[in-house]
């Protein structure tokens, strides 16, 4: 026969069914002491507290019913999410650890755990619960996509692409959702699969849905504008009207904010310099996530930059940098020390001489090998790319760091790098070979008998592991004006948080390149690889010849198709670095010498240069 309890529980199960948690809680008012204490009674109490925002009553229910039965995992999980929903982060983890303790292969505790992270601002724990949660739910796609998010965050290029796998075919997402998974399609390259996730975003209800379509139309023309596609952008900027934007009531920041960035976007590119500046301090003026306000901020410092406001402009640079540091300092601390070293790869660098004593391993021949394009960056190493891609005989495949992953890989097993290179039998480096040409041809399936080009500026700290791989390969290492690097570097909006770091100084800069090239020349003379030095001044003042040099190299007897790289880049579309705009214009000087117009912030590190201007025949 039932009694008092069960019936009262089955009319509250009712009422919560029939979506009436108000009902709800009035019915939990009528309990008895004994009825209150019921564990259905409990529970339907406190998602009934929740899904009326009482979140302080909702937290003392589900403590009450965790601490009744503290063997429950759900109950512990209950507790945390209403928990952090209240705002106490504390109580909230410490009752997600309580819950994985009693159920630790429940994805959900994984995934809730990630999101308490993501909160908190710990990108790398969030990662790694997200990372698990998926692991154990491949199915969960709200963990996949807030795991590849957090990888995104963290500049893990490789398991952001490993949890988007597929992603052009999830079920429609919720607005919000659809903008961060759009944008990291597009990073990706997949512009139709971005396009198509915010065709099919879930707006929210009411009043709402008005500025996420406006926002859904600003990611449309940044895309766009990302992508090369400049008429398709100017086309969706019309859905976006700036007397639009202004109307919108105050609560709509972020919509505001994304719409004027879509304009400043198009302004920039059409040489409207002044009004693109108006419109990033519009944006810098809102209260709005911190990588909107640092691109808006690097936006800010071009704009001024190509008015010729020089001071102006450094002064934005800051901004930016100060914004980023913020992400940087949650990702990865221990780079802000004053002697740290963004750039260090995995090991040292191999003694003078040590290649040549190797055993010697079958390996393939400099035609079958990639042609691997280095330098530190933005010294003019994805002109070169699109260059060589726009001829038949070779592919690029966009900026990759496979060559890291393979000593990540060997370390992973234990050995060590470069040491180990030394004992690697011809099994080990046909394994390597093996799963790097795996990953090459996830992106270029169609690669057939086309020379590879691999075009990753910090491949130049890789040199040990290319020349045991392909010790015939060519190798290019491209070469500019040290202060025009470094000015380059501060003012691109760099998503690695290394990177952050790396360019938020102008000491911490030339610290980096410093270093990099020291190692580079000692791997050079320990290996001896086959590398042409490719210096941008030269090719814009000497193209053809430059090109014919090129192609010497190389052994291309026809270079015509390199000659017409630009147009190439504008039908190519999506190129994953921040040149993605200039290759598209052809060679020009308007970069050469521009670090003249900040002398006066590069006297202090021009010390630290002095070294490499001298080597590499440059002026200071």
């Amino acid at each position: 026969m039932p009694t008092a309890s069960t019936d009262l529980a089955g009319a509250m199960a009712g009422a919560w069914n029939a979506g009436e948690p108000e009902r709800v809680i009035a019915l939990a008012a009528q309990a008895t002491p004994a009825q209150a204490s019921d564990e259905s009674v409990l529970l339907l109490l406190g998602l009934a507290q929740q899904a009326t925002a009482r979140l302080a009553q909702a937290v003392a229910t589900f403590r009450r019913l965790a601490q009744r039965r503290p063997d429950v995992s759900a109950y512990w999980n209950n507790l945390a999410v209403v928990s952090r929903q209240a705002g106490d982060l504390a109580g909230a983890e410490q009752a997600l650890l309580t819950a994985l303790t009693l159920a630790p292969d429940d994805a959900e505790l994984h995934y809730n755990l990630g999101l308490l992270h993501t909160q908190q601002r710990r990108w790398l724990p969030a990662r790694q619960a997200l990372l698990d949660a998926a692991q154990l739910d491949p199915h969960f796609i709200e963990a996949r996509l807030q795991a590849a998010y957090a990888c995104y965050v963290c500049g893990d290029n490789t398991r952001q692409e490993a949890m988007l796998s597929g992603a052009g075919d999830w079920p429609a997402q919720p607005a919000e959702q659809a903008l961060v998974l759009s944008a990291m399609l597009s990073v990706q390259g997949n512009l139709d699969a971005a396009l198509r996730t915010l065709a099919h975003a879930q707006l929210p209800d009411g009043a709402a849905a008005g500025g996420m379509r406006l926002r859904i139309a600003a990611q449309r023309v940044l895309l766009y504008e990302r992508n090369n596609r400049i008429d398709a952008a100017q086309d969706e900027l019309r859905q976006l009207p700036l007397a639009a934007l202004d109307a919108l009531p105050p609560d709509e920041q972020q919509a505001r904010a994304d719409g004027w960035r879509a304009h400043a976007a198009l302004a920039m590119r059409s040489g409207a310099h002044a009004e693109a500046d108006a419109l990033y301090q519009r944006v810098l003026a809102c209260a709005i996530d911190d990588e909107s306000r640092a691109s808006a901020a690097f936006g800010l410092a071009s704009a001024r930059d190509r008015q010729g406001r020089h001071p102006e402009a450094w002064q934005a640079l800051q901004q930016a940098h100060a914004i980023q540091l913020d992400t940087a300092r949650n990702v990865v601390p221990e780079l802000l020390a004053t002697d740290s070293r963004p750039l260090q790869v995995a090991g040292g660098n191999v003694a003078r001489g040590t290649c040549a004593d190797w055993k010697p391993l079958s390996s393939p021949g400099s035609r079958q090998s990639p042609v691997f394009v280095v330098g530190f960056p933005r010294s003019g190493t994805t002109l070169l790319e699109q260059m060589l891609d726009a001829h038949q005989d070779f592919r690029s495949m966009d900026e990759r760091a496979y060559v890291h992953d393979l000593i990540e890989g060997m370390e992973l097993v234990g050995q060590q790098y470069p040491e180990d290179l030394a004992s690697l039998t011809q099994q080990d480096a046909d394994q390597l070979r093996s799963v790097y040409r795996r990953m090459v041809g996830e992106v270029l399936p169609d690669l057939g008998g086309r020379r590879l080009v691999d075009k990753n500026p910090l491949n130049m700290l890789c040199l040990p592991m290319i020349m045991r791989l392909f010790p015939h390969a060519r190798i290019i290492l491209c070469l500019r004006h040290p202060c025009d690097v470094l000015l380059s570097c501060s003012m691109q909006p760099f998503r690695s948080p290394a990177f952050m770091v790396l360019c938020s100084s102008l000491q911490r800069l030339a610290q980096g390149y410093a270093g990099a090239f020291e190692q580079w020349y000692r791997d050079v003379e320990a290996c001896a690889p086959q590398v042409l030095e490719w210096r941008y001044e030269s090719v814009v003042d000497q193209f053809d010849a430059q090109v014919a040099r090129l192609g010497q190299f190389l052994d291309i007897a026809d270079t015509s198709p390199m000659t017409r790289f630009a147009e190439h880049a504008r039908r190519k579309r999506f190129i994953s670095t921040p040149s993605y705009a200039q290759v598209t214009e052809g060679v020009h000087r308007k970069a050469v010498g521009r670090w003249q117009h900040y002398r006066e912030q590069f006297e202090p590190v021009l010390p630290l240069l002095r070294p490499w201007l001298d080597r590499f025949g440059y002026e200071a």
